[in-house]
């Protein structure tokens, strides 16, 4: 069950990230964040999103907004995939799946017939106050990042 909810705080949190980092959520306020988690580095699903989110990068960063990508993945794993698809934006490594539970993102799946555990592909708006403003799960990676980007400039007019 998500310790999380739309409307509500979502508390700090930190984790080892590509580029030597160590990222908290405290070290965005004032900014957006888009939180996205996925499956696996270097599958297809997870490369066209990580692509889609890249291709985008410019129109995210002018709606002051970060945009984030877990997975359970080694940093070192994170760091090859994102280099590899020149990801402008940190990967996130939850290894001990701390953050995975705390959004409630990890899921029974069915892989060849047999029952798996594994990152259910999610998204998540956090605004410049911390707060959650939207969460996709189960999500389909075609249009996603345009719906992501369309949440984030409803929520920009709403501001001004």
């Amino acid at each position: 069950m998500s310790q999380i909810s739309v409307g509500k705080a979502v508390p700090d949190f930190e984790l080892p990230a590509t580029g030597g980092k160590n990222i908290r959520l405290s070290h965005y306020a004032g900014k957006n964040v888009v939180l996205y988690f996925y499956p696996k580095d270097n599958t297809p699903g997870c490369t066209q999103e990580g692509k889609d989110f890249r291709d985008h990068y410019e129109q995210f960063q002018e709606l002051n907004t970060v945009i984030l990508g877990v997975s359970r993945d080694s940093v070192k794993m994170h760091e090859n995939f994102r280099n590899k698809h020149q990801l402008p934006f940190d990967l996130l490594s939850d290894q001990d799946e701390k953050l995975c539970h705390l959004f409630d993102v990890i899921k029974l799946k069915n892989m060849y017939g047999k029952q798996v555990r594994g990152i259910e592909r999610s998204t998540f708006v956090i605004d410049a106050q911390g707060i959650l403003q939207h969460e996709w799960r189960k999500v389909k990676v075609k249009t996603h990042v345009q719906e992501v980007l369309q949440k984030l400039q409803e929520l920009d007019a709403q501001e001004s």
